[in-house]
Order: structure tokens, then sequence, then C-alpha cells
């Protein structure tokens, strides 16, 4: 006897959003990348359509970093000390198709560089490069209200993604994304309720839903990563069940999470029975990675190129059905 297969139908989907805009549509890039769009559960192809993989972003900053591992710094060499030259390496070699810039060089602990510095360091990256882009500020709220609104004018029409908007401090981003035609990341403590509040918040100042990608702020594998899965999970079932305030694909900032961890960046030495930390750290990122593709993340922020050719691979496997 044939046995019958369960398929679930569900009536909503989720919000398609657009980073980057080409010369056609007003901008200067070279390619438009389209997230979202489920109709189903991740990769469960006979119960919906899931018209878009999830993509990329390779993690670029505007100063050196100081804080990361050595076998990170490793991976790219002198090209840190540069970081226009980063970004160019990792689209010429690494063929980046996203990047995530991260202003830390507007931290009031890091160099504590103006708006206008910030602004005019976003519009020579835009001419170096012209894969779509992703900004975030550098952390510090009163900060990023001043820069991140005079880097989306430098970037204006050329759609990038912005974040992060929270629920204490949104209003400022909001009104930057809507007056220069961008997209938003609302950032919400793994937490569904105030992702789902924090979406009304912005969509209620005139940004439409479909402008807005989520932030469910992850952890890293064995640093709360099946928490944040949970979340991700019961955000994603609402959505498809209707619920168009939490109908937003996510985007996972995994290399800052991944490289963090004690595993990732303990010496050998110090700890010989984890084995080498030069595998540690790759495997620690891909496998994360790994996990919140399954949770229906959309974009995924990395670091080592590594990890990320290794997840390129289970990506396309996946999609393969």
């Amino acid at each position: 006897m044939a046995t019958e297969v369960m398929v679930e139908k569900w009536s909503g989907e989720v919000s398609v959003v657009s980073i980057g805009a080409t010369k056609a549509e007003g901008g200067t890039r070279s390619s438009v990348i389209k997230v979202g769009g489920q109709k189903a559960l991740p990769y469960l192809f006979e119960e919906g359509q899931l018209p878009y993989r999830p993509v990329i972003a390779y993690e670029v900053w505007d100063i050196s970093p100081q804080d990361w591992p050595q076998e990170l710094i490793s991976a790219y060499g002198a090209v840190l000390k540069d970081p226009l030259a980063w970004a160019q390496e990792c689209v010429n070699k690494y063929k980046a198709e996203l990047l995530c810039l991260r202003l830390q060089g507007a931290h009031p602990e890091s160099g504590n560089k103006s708006p206008q510095q910030a602004a005019e360091f976003v519009s020579q990256l835009l001419k170096k490069v012209s894969v779509p882009l992703i900004i975030t500020g550098c952390g510090d709220d009163a900060k990023d209200n001043a820069v991140l609104p005079a880097c989306c004018e430098a970037a204006k029409g050329e759609r990038i993604l912005v974040g992060s908007a929270v629920q204490d401090n949104y209003k400022t981003l909001a009104a930057a994304a809507l007056a220069d035609g961008h997209n938003i990341i609302a950032e919400s403590p793994i937490d569904i309720n105030i992702a789902k509040q924090l979406n009304i918040l912005i969509s209620d100042m005139g940004l439409a839903l479909e402008r807005i990608v989520i932030n469910p702020t992850i952890g890293a594998l064995g640093y709360g990563l099946e928490y944040a899965y949970s979340i991700m999970e019961r955000a994603r079932l609402a959505a498809l069940a209707g619920d168009k305030t939490v109908a937003s694909p996510f985007i996972c900032f995994v290399g800052q999470e991944a490289w963090r961890a004690k595993e990732a960046k303990t010496l050998a030495k110090e700890m010989p029975n984890w084995g080498p930390e030069k595998e540690r750290g790759i495997a620690w990122e891909a496998i994360t990675s790994s996990a919140l593709i399954q949770a229906g993340a959309d974009i995924l922020v990395m670091r080592h190129p590594l990890a990320i050719e290794k997840v390129q691979k289970y990506i396309g496997q996946l999609m393969e059905g």
C-alpha cells in the first residue's frame, strides 16, 4: 500500500525585498539581489514556491579590525589595512555578490569618524565596487543616528539595506530610509512580539513592510543558536499563516557571533584537545550558518572565505530540491 505524503498548504507568504538598483532603476549597481518570497517552510519544495536562494554578504569594515582572531585576519592578510581594497578583493577574488559594510570607525572608541567622513567613505565604496550594499552602524545609538542618515543620503538611489533600527531608536533611521529610497533592518532581541511591534512602528511611518528585513539577533552554535532557531521558525510559521507584520526576510549576522565564540578563537596550545583553531573557527561559522538556513535565513553576513565557500556549496545542494 502506497504511503500518502501529507502536504501543508499555506495562505501567506514572505515579502520580497530587493537590494541594489541598476542604472535602469536610477542606481549604479551591476545587479539586484532579491530575497524572500517563500510560500512554504524552508526547502519543502513540494509545499510551495521558494523563489530565491539564501544569499551571503561578505562583511567589510571601514577600518582595519583590531579584535578579530588571527586565523580570520590571516585569511585576508595586508588588504585589511585598506578597507576599499578589502571590499574589492571580496568582489574580484571571492566573487561576492553582496557586501555588508560595518561603519565601526564611527564608534567613539574606534576612531569617532564624523558623519561626513562616513558618508565620504560610502561614496568611495560605491565607486570601487558595483555590487549591492548593506550598511550597518557602529552600535552606538547616538552616533548611528548622526552617521547613518548621512550615509543614506550618500547612497541615494542605490536602494541599500541599512540598519539597524531597534524598538527604542528607529524613527531617525526609518525617516532616512524613506527619504532616500532604501530598505531597513529591524533588529529585535530574539523576541517575536518585539519583532512584530517594531515592524508595525516602522510601517506606521510610511515605510512599506516590503522594505523591511528582520534581524532576529541570532546566537552562534553553543551560544543560543537553538533559541534563535525557534524564534525564527515561529515567525516564519506566523508569516505563512497570513500575518504580514512578521512576513519579512531574515538577516543573520553569523560572522560576528561565530568568531567571538571561545571555541573559534582559543589557541590550540591552550586547549590542545580542541584541535587546531585554524579549523575550529571556520567550522563554527559554517555550522551556525547551515543551521540558520534551515530556520529560514535569507541573508547571511559572514567573514571567512572558506566558511562562505562551504555554505555556498550547501545552499546549492539544498536548492536542487
